[in-house]
């Protein structure tokens, strides 16, 4: 994908209705190009509020990274089913992957037509392995379990590592977000993984509370509801699962690279993050 294909900010987007997107403003936050003005508008007012909402982004993204080549090296997982995939950034999930085993299959799934846009840059597999993508809504795990593009790909016989990241704090208890999630790894063969990163809610100190809810507030104005969840929540995500240490921590705080230096302490509030095995 050249950069040509990419958005710009300022430049106006086919069927833009002019608000900010959540996966344009990650991109954002990312230091990526694909995001609009009303994007960067809103994305640097987040900023001004929560100026840790940078940090924190870019160290979910290396969560993914570290969380990713820990089940291929580590744990042998050579299939990913990534949900919720927004706007490509490389590294992208296979990348990391096949960068440790060639043969790896990815699927990566999401709802939105954004995202659709650029997804041939989640389709530059290795000759030895193979990546697909699924515009699909999470509300609907059969779907997605059913789809051809999965079936195709990924051999649910066998381990798969479901990676759902910063996604989960988008799909509010009516959606039933524990039943999605429970459905989609009831189908997963066992030694599968579930690796997940969530928002958080609880959060001791009020100042930095009160900033966390203004930009659940811009969030909302542009149309997407925020649902941060409590540890002891986002611990239910895991019900059933064999936790790998060090358990639930800040995304930083899961197994850092010893050779890489610390960008964050790893006691700063950032996202709830967790890598579990299906038994």
């Amino acid at each position: 994908m050249t950069e040509n294909a990419m958005a710009r900010p300022g430049e106006a987007a086919s069927g833009d209705a002019g608000k900010p997107h959540v996966a344009r403003m990650y991109d954002y936050y990312l230091g990526g190009k694909t995001h609009y003005e009303v994007d960067v508008r809103a994305a640097e007012a987040a900023v001004a509020t929560l100026p840790q909402i940078v940090p924190a982004a870019r160290a979910n993204r290396d969560f993914m990274i570290r969380a990713t080549r820990t089940l291929t090296a580590e744990y042998g997982i050579r299939q990913f089913l990534g949900i919720g995939s927004g706007i490509p950034t490389q590294p992208n999930l296979h990348q990391v992957a096949q960068g440790v085993a060639p043969e790896s299959r990815v699927v990566y799934t999401d709802n939105d037509p954004i995202v659709l846009q650029y997804a041939q840059a989640l389709l530059h597999s290795t000759p030895e392995g193979r990546t697909a993508y699924l515009q699909a809504d999470v509300r609907e795990p059969r779907a997605i379990l059913d789809a051809e593009e999965l079936r195709g790909t990924l051999d649910l016989e066998q381990p798969v590592a479901l990676s759902v990241n910063a996604l989960l704090h988008f799909v509010p208890e009516d959606w039933k977000p524990y039943e999605i999630v429970s459905a989609l790894l009831e189908e997963l063969a066992p030694g599968s993984f579930l690796c997940l990163s969530h928002g958080i809610a609880d959060v001791p100190d009020e100042e930095l509370s009160a900033r966390l809810g203004d930009v659940s507030g811009i969030y909302q104005r542009g149309g997407t509801p925020i649902t941060p969840r409590t540890r002891a929540q986002v611990a239910r995500f895991f019900d059933g699962l064999e936790l790998l240490e060090p358990g639930i921590t800040m995304v930083q705080a899961w197994r850092p690279d010893p050779e890489a230096a610390a960008t964050l302490p790893p006691e700063q509030l950032t996202m709830y993050a967790g890598v579990a095995r299906k038994p």
